[in-house]
């Protein structure tokens, strides 16, 4: 447990090109804050507000803690998952009990997938350049 002016747990969530550093406070009324935005302001997508909220739900911990994220890097569903995946984090620091839910659900695991890169003589990974009748 860290301590500022209020004591938080904190986890780092990654996926894709984003990274996310989550501060979890206890004893909070449920608010989620991300880079100094309200969730509903942040995320427009309601699927993308509920994979923020997996953690909580997972371990019926809904409205009970405050958590405050900065993200950068990647696109707003891979901001969303790493978001996801610092909560997690954050969660076993709280109470290691909450271990087994959240590594059932995949929450703790990180995501290794990434962009392919591009090869030599193609447009892009796998695209080659289309073919002429000449």
């Amino acid at each position: 447990m860290y301590t500022s002016k209020k004591p938080y747990m904190y986890g780092t969530g990654r996926r894709k090109a984003s990274v996310a550093r989550v501060h979890l406070y206890p004893n909070g009324s449920g608010a989620i804050t991300i880079n100094g935005r309200d969730i509903n302001d942040y995320f427009g997508l309601e699927t993308l507000k509920l994979i923020v909220n997996q953690p909580f739900t997972t371990t019926s911990t809904v409205g009970k803690f405050d958590v405050e994220a900065t993200v950068t890097g990647g696109g707003v569903t891979g901001q969303a998952g790493a978001i996801r995946h610092g909560i997690a984090r954050a969660m076993l620091q709280v109470d290691e009990n909450y271990r087994p839910a959240l590594k059932a659900a995949g929450l703790l695991t990180r995501d290794p997938r990434m962009k392919e890169r591009k090869k030599y003589g193609l447009k892009a990974a796998r695209r080659a350049p289309q073919f002429s009748k000449r």
